[in-house]
């Protein structure tokens, strides 16, 4: 028999339970703000007692990441089924799906409001440093497809990269409720004037083309492999955050 106070042993009602409490908690985040966001507020949406979220996460910092890793996961899945076939459409897929993903969208910009000081913090993690890797290698095959301007450093095209995503996001963030470009042109804006910037003269062969798909997926494949992994860490509670 089961001893009081210990979770389910059953792995898939723990898991169940586990999700029905990051469900909660990130009602609750985009209600309130994780600043104002007590484990006594997500026990009491969740119906659960409080001590049941300490036997899955031993913090709240550890319930907030565990909520953010699986919303980073869902949204490479569903970028991963629409099977982007190169980095204009990668990016595309990316970007919407974080646009159609408010607390993804409020941890990319450092909302504040959303996520107060778990957005503050600095994450300089293992996954990071892994995701960083294979973003390097899909680059670097795309260069050497003749995808890619040669004459700029991995470190160029990142640079590249993130100032046009944050450039775009930021200041859609800025403008009124007016003039804000619609999300799934916003997407498409983004793609465009990076790729722009990025992008060498000229059409890849087909033979090419068929490779870059194969590395666009294969890139997908692996940063969600890392994701997944994290998250499975998060949902058994046996790691720290990082």
């Amino acid at each position: 028999m089961a001893k009081a106070g210990r979770p389910p042993q059953d792995p898939a009602r723990q898991l169940e339970r586990a999700h029905r409490i990051l469900d909660a908690a990130a009602e609750l985040c985009l209600r309130w703000g994780y600043d104002k966001t007590t484990i006594d507020d997500v026990a009491r949406r969740a119906d659960v007692a409080k001590g049941t979220i300490y036997l899955h996460w031993k913090t709240r910092e550890l319930l907030f990441a565990a909520l953010v890793r699986r919303e980073r996961v869902r949204m490479l899945g569903e970028v991963r089924e629409r099977a982007p076939a190169n980095l204009h459409e990668l990016l595309r897929e990316l970007v919407g799906g974080v646009l159609r993903r408010p607390l993804m969208k409020a941890l990319i910009l450092g909302d504040s409001a959303v996520f107060g000081k778990l957005s503050r913090q600095k994450q300089n993690s293992a996954a990071a440093f892994e995701q960083g890797a294979a973003f390097e290698t899909y680059l670097g095959e795309l260069v050497g497809r003749g995808v890619l301007r040669s004459d700029l450093a991995p470190a160029e095209h990142l640079a590249i990269l993130v100032s046009v995503v944050y450039g775009f996001l930021i200041t859609q963030n800025m403008l009124p409720e007016e003039m804000r470009t619609p999300e799934d042109r916003l997407a498409e804006l983004v793609a465009d004037t990076a790729i722009r910037a990025m992008g060498a003269d000229g059409v890849p062969p087909d033979g090419d083309a068929r490779a870059v798909r194969l590395a666009t997926l294969g890139y997908l494949d692996t940063i969600e492999e890392i994701a997944q992994r994290k998250l499975a860490v998060s949902l058994g509670a046996k790691e720290r955050v990082t």
